[in-house]
């Protein structure tokens, strides 16, 4: 194995805090965007079910109006009829009375039915516009749901990934170097994949004999000891081996590759009986070493 160069870590403190809160605020405000348009877009379809209940409304008043018109305007109509035929009843004799009087219940009784249709028509009308009006509620209330629902998220969103920052662990690697944030569970890996700083890739290592590709580098497990949460394994980069014996779960392992002045760093979360559960962390520059 060829004998690494000395590397003097980069001073920490509040640059990399503050490079840290910039990353965290980046990927926050990008959740906050994609959250804003949906947003706006509940907004929208909240205004467009009050048009849509609206012009209903506005319709369904016109069509009432025009039917309950034509139909008091027939009531009318009929009283005047009967009237005449009451007059004509009064001042007829014999048989003249008679059939006046025949017309004058003839028309009564239709003026009867036609004062009962149009009492329908209206409570039938009143009733269409109850269940439309119920409608359009039923649909702005969810609207207005979703609404709430986005707000609630936003800030969830905010809450999750600041409690998650705050639970990040920083430590030393195994090569003395200072490493940044590292996760001990998928949800502080998803948060860390959001700041955006490093590259990351999961992976599931067993005892193969062929090595495993993860990343751009290549794994091999040669040993797991779960009862003392510690395990060896064989990276391969750049044409040459390191051997990572007896390592810790949650321990930064740290090597060097030609294109990147950062150390890689593989980071296992699970030790298991024949295989571990980790991710390897890459710097997102990849300007090479001297």
């Amino acid at each position: 194995m060829s004998t690494m160069p000395t590397y003097t870590p980069p001073p920490s403190g509040s640059g990399t805090k503050a490079a840290l809160v910039a990353g965290a605020l980046v990927a926050l405000v990008a959740s906050n965007i994609a959250l804003w348009y949906r947003l706006e877009s509940t907004h929208t379809s909240l205004q467009q079910a009050n048009d849509r209940l609206l012009a209903e409304v506005t319709n369904l008043k016109e069509a009432s109006s025009v039917t309950t018109a034509s139909q008091r305007r027939s009531v009318e109509s009929l009283k005047e009829q009967l009237e005449v035929a009451r007059r004509q009843a009064n001042q007829a004799a014999g048989q003249a009375k008679q059939e006046a009087m025949a017309r004058a219940e003839l028309l009564t009784k239709k003026l009867a039915d036609e004062q009962a249709q149009l009492h329908q028509q209206v409570q039938s009308e009143i009733t269409d516009v109850k269940q439309q009006t119920t409608n359009a509620n039923a649909k702005i209330g969810e609207v207005s749901g979703d609404v709430n629902n986005v707000k609630t998220d936003l800030g969830a969103t905010k809450a999750e990934l600041e409690k998650t920052i705050g639970n990040l662990t920083k430590v030393t690697g195994d090569l003395g170097v200072q490493s940044g944030y590292i996760a001990t569970n998928g949800k502080e890996l998803a948060a860390l994949k959001r700041l955006g700083e490093r590259n990351y890739f999961e992976f599931h290592l067993g005892k193969t004999k062929q090595p495993q590709r993860v990343g751009d580098i290549t794994l091999q497990l040669r040993k797991v000891d779960p009862k003392r949460n510690k395990y060896s394994v064989d990276v391969m980069a750049d044409d040459k081996r390191y051997e990572k014996k007896d390592k810790n779960a949650n321990e930064p392992v740290q090597f060097y590759v030609s294109k990147a002045r950062q150390p890689y760093e593989l980071v296992v979360n699970e030790i298991k009986k024949e295989e571990i559960v980790g991710y390897l962390s890459t710097p997102k520059d990849t300007t090479p070493r001297n």
